[in-house]
């Protein structure tokens, strides 16, 4: 059997691992980030502001994590946002404020998401972080670091698409769809040009897009190179003609999925360039890590599949891709339309 035929049925056998991951409701590249936001608005007088997302996995608990001398003044008051519910009350840490004091947010390990941290002090400085199971909380530092904001923006883009299944598996069908390596390096360059277009504008707030119809259409791009694939390219049509110009078309709905981890975030608009930057980066490397780690694996286990079984892993993977796109496309419909 050729190398191509083993490269192939290597990546397939890959694809059908991933099917078997557990799928999270609702979206299939994880669920909103929460965001906890504290404002100064006199010395050592916070006003707090939790949005947090009304779909979450049973049994989760999310809950801020303040300094317990920190005493709540007033009652709080409770909006509902839709799809999300903001919490606003205001809170006294005294004079001292909240350098040097651990805040976060208990309950993310179960939830299996991130939250965004944000803390804008009276004096126009501010400290913003990524939160997750690894690092759940953040000691205050004295001065504001714009480093804490790149590697934690990095990190959440990296998690972003590394455990959205619906975005690699796309990619993944974009390496089983082109017959060259140059063509693949333009396929998946088009399709990053494509989502960094889109994530950008829709971060920046130069273009809105409902999440929910671009949820449905980032599945149907799934399912239609799913479909592409199992017609075992006995027709020559445009998508395996021209691999990149489908890839860059698709690369504009993905990346506004991409945007949504920051878009809905509720961050402050003079910060969103520089986390916008270290996000989009961080995506670049978890797509790169994925497609380097499928080549890799591609390049071990080459030989050890026979022609027959290769053929059968094949089929069961794409039609398994498929199977899986078009219950995205039927799920998130409902969800839209429901």
């Amino acid at each position: 059997m050729s190398a191509r035929a083993t490269l192939r049925a290597v990546l397939l056998l890959l694809a059908a691992t991933m099917l078997a991951m557990p799928a999270r409701p609702a979206r299939a590249h994880g669920l909103e980030p929460a965001l906890l936001a504290l404002r100064e608005t006199s010395p050592g007088v916070f006003e707090v502001a939790w949005k947090s997302s009304k779909i979450r996995l049973p049994g989760t608990n999310l809950a801020p994590r303040l300094p317990q001398r920190c005493t709540p003044l007033g009652s709080a008051t409770e909006t509902d946002l839709g799809d999300r519910t903001e919490v606003r009350w205001t809170i006294d840490c005294g004079s001292a404020g909240l350098t040097g004091e651990s805040i976060g947010v208990d309950g993310l390990e179960v939830a299996r998401i991130t939250a965004l941290l944000l803390l804008e002090r009276a004096d126009g400085t501010s400290t913003q972080t990524v939160l997750n199971a690894r690092m759940p909380t953040l000691v205050v530092p004295a001065t504001p670091s714009r480093w804490i904001l790149l590697q934690s923006y990095v990190a959440l883009g990296i998690e972003h698409i590394l455990s959205g299944p619906d975005h690699l598996l796309f990619v993944l069908g974009l390496l089983l769809l082109v017959p060259s390596t140059r063509l693949l390096i333009e396929t998946i360059t088009a399709f990053t040009v494509g989502h960094s277009i889109t994530l950008s504008a829709a971060a920046l707030g130069i273009a809105r897009v409902p999440s929910r119809p671009i949820e449905v259409l980032i599945a149907a791009s799934v399912l239609l190179l799913a479909v592409e694939l199992a017609r075992e390219g006995s027709r020559e049509t445009l998508l395996r003609r021209f691999p990149w110009l489908a890839a860059l078309a698709f690369g504009l709905l993905h990346g506004f999925g991409f945007a949504g981890a920051l878009a809905e975030a509720g961050l402050p608009q003079r910060d969103v360039p520089t986390a916008l930057l270290a996000f989009n980066v961080g995506i670049e490397l978890g797509q790169l890590a994925f497609v380097f780690a499928v080549l890799a694996i591609t390049a071990v286990l080459r030989g050890l599949a026979g022609g027959r079984g290769a053929a059968r892993a094949r089929h069961t993977a794409i039609y398994a891709m498929g199977i899986l796109a078009a219950y995205w496309v039927i799920e998130r419909t409902a969800l839209w339309l429901g």
